[in-house]
C-alpha cells in the first residue's frame, strides 16, 4: 500500500512468480539477507518467539508461525506461516509447505500473500552463504564442503555457497537414504565440475570435510562425538538438531538470535538445558558481521541459525516489489469488503 486513503490491494504471488523473481539473483539475495542482519543486530526489527501448532495424533507434524517486522528503508510487518510434515514424502509430495503474509505497517493491512516455501529455502540458504563467507575470513580456504541430508534445502545451500564464491576441491554426500545421496551427488555433478564422493556414514564425512552442511530433518542429536571434529571445521547447522551436547560445547558457537535459538530443543537449547548457563554462546552472525566476534581456526566453529522471520519479510517483500514492477501479481478484486462506509462524504475518514 503506497497511501492509506486509498482502497488497499491484495495481491497473490504465485510459486511460479517467485520463483521467476528469486532465479537468478542469489548474490542480490544475500546482500539483502546480511542486510537484514545487521538491521536487526542495531535493534531495528521485531522478531518475537515462533509459535508452533502440534498435534498429538500427528507427533511428527507441525506448523509454526513466525511473526515479525523490519524497519528501514522499506519497513514491512507480516507473518509466515509454514508446515512441516514429514510423511508427504510417502505420498509424493514436499514435507514443508509455506504461505507469507505482508501488512502495511502504517494500516496494518494485509496486502499479499505469497507462496513462501521457495521464500523459506533461499532466506535459508543465503544465511548459511553469509555466515559461510563472515565466519570463513580468518579460516583457510576449504578444500572439501560436505552435505549430510540431501533434500531441497541442501540444494539451495549448495547454490548460495557457490554465489558468494565457494568453490571447493571436492563435494562431500551423506544421507541415510541412499537414494536421496546419489540423487543430489547427480546434481552436484550435473552443476559443476568439481569431483562428489557419496560417504557410507556421517564420521566419514565429517572428517573428510572443512565445511560440514547439516541439512536433515533429525528431530534429536545423531552426531555425539567430538572427536569426529578434531580437525576443527566450519558446521553450518542449518538443520538445528543434529549435533549431541557434548560437540556443541566443544565448540566456538555462533547463533543468528540468542533468545530465539534456545528453545524448541535445538542443539544450543539441551546444552543450556544442561549446563544451566548459555556463556558456551560466544555471539551472533551479527557481532561477526561487525567484526566484534572472530572466527578462530583452531576450534570448530558451528552456526546454529534458527530461522528469523524478518529475513522472510525481507526477501518476501523484494519478491512482491519485483512482481510488482513486473505485473505479475495477481489482484484478488473486492477482498477488502464495505470499506466505504468508513470514508466520510468528503474522502475524509470518518468515525467507525
Amino acid at each position: 500500500m503506497n497511501n492509506p486513503s486509498e482502497t488497499p490491494e491484495f495481491s497473490v504471488v504465485t510459486g511460479a512468480t517467485v520463483h521467476h523473481v528469486l532465479n537468478g539473483r542469489r548474490q542480490e539475495v544475500c546482500e539483502l539477507v546480511e542486510r537484514t542482519y545487521l538491521l536487526h543486530g542495531e535493534a531495528n526489527t521485531v522478531n518475537p518467539p515462533s509459535y508452533f501448532l502440534r498435534f498429538p495424533d500427528r507427533p511428527t507434524a507441525r506448523i509454526i508461525a513466525l511473526p515479525a517486522s523490519v524497519r528501514g528503508e522499506r519497513p514491512v510487518d507480516g507473518l509466515k506461516w509454514i508446515s512441516s510434515f514429514p510423511t508427504n514424502l510417502d505420498r509424493g509430495i514436499p514435507r514443508a509447505s509455506a504461505v507469507l503474509i505482508l501488512n502495511d505497517p502504517v494500516t496494518g493491512y494485509p496486502y499479499a500473500c505469497l507462496e513462501s516455501s521457495i521464500i523459506s529455502a533461499v532466506r535459508t540458504a543465503a544465511s548459511a552463504a553469509v555466515s559461510a563467507r563472515a565466519l570463513g575470513r580468518d579460516r583457510p580456504a576449504p578444500r572439501r564442503v560436505g552435505f549430510i541430508g540431501t533434500g531441497l534445502i541442501a540444494r539451495y545451500v549448495h547454490h548460495y555457497l557457490a554465489a558468494l564464491g565457494l568453490q571447493p576441491e571436492e563435494f562431500g554426500v551423506h544421507d541415510l537414504s541412499s537414494e536421496y545421496a546419489e540423487g543430489f551427488a547427480g546434481h552436484l555433478r550435473e552443476t559443476g565440475d568439481t569431483p562428489v564422493r557419496v560417504h557410507d556414514t556421517a564420521e566419514d564425512l565429517i572428517r573428510s570435510s572443512d565445511v560440514v552442511v547439516f541439512a536433515t530433518t533429525a528431530a534429536t542429536p545423531h552426531v555425539t562425538d567430538p572427536s569426529w571434529f578434531a580437525h576443527h571445521p566450519l558446521v553450518l547447522h542449518v538443520s538445528l538438531r543434529d549435533l549431541g551436547t557434548d560437540v556443541i560445547l566443544d565448540s566456538v558457537n555462533v547463533v543468528d538470535d540468542i533468545e530465539h535459538v534456545l528453545k524448541a530443543d535445538t542443539s544450543v537449547h539441551l546444552a543450556e538445558q544442561r549446563t544451566g548457563g548459555r556463556e558456551f554462546i560466544d555471539g551472533t552472525l551479527y557481532d561477526v558481521l561487525t567484526g566484534k566476534l572472530g572466527a578462530p581456526a583452531d576450534r570448530t566453529v558451528v552456526f546454529s541459525p534458527f530461522g528469523l522471520g524478518v529475513l522472510d519479510l525481507a526477501v518476501g517483500d523484494f519478491v512482491h516489489s519485483r512482481a510488482r514492477e513486473t505485473g505479475a501479481l495477481t489482484p484478488v478484486e473486492g477482498f477488502f469488503h464495505d470499506l466505504e462506509r468508513h470514508r466520510s462524504p468528503a474522502g475524509q475518514e470518518g468515525t467507525r
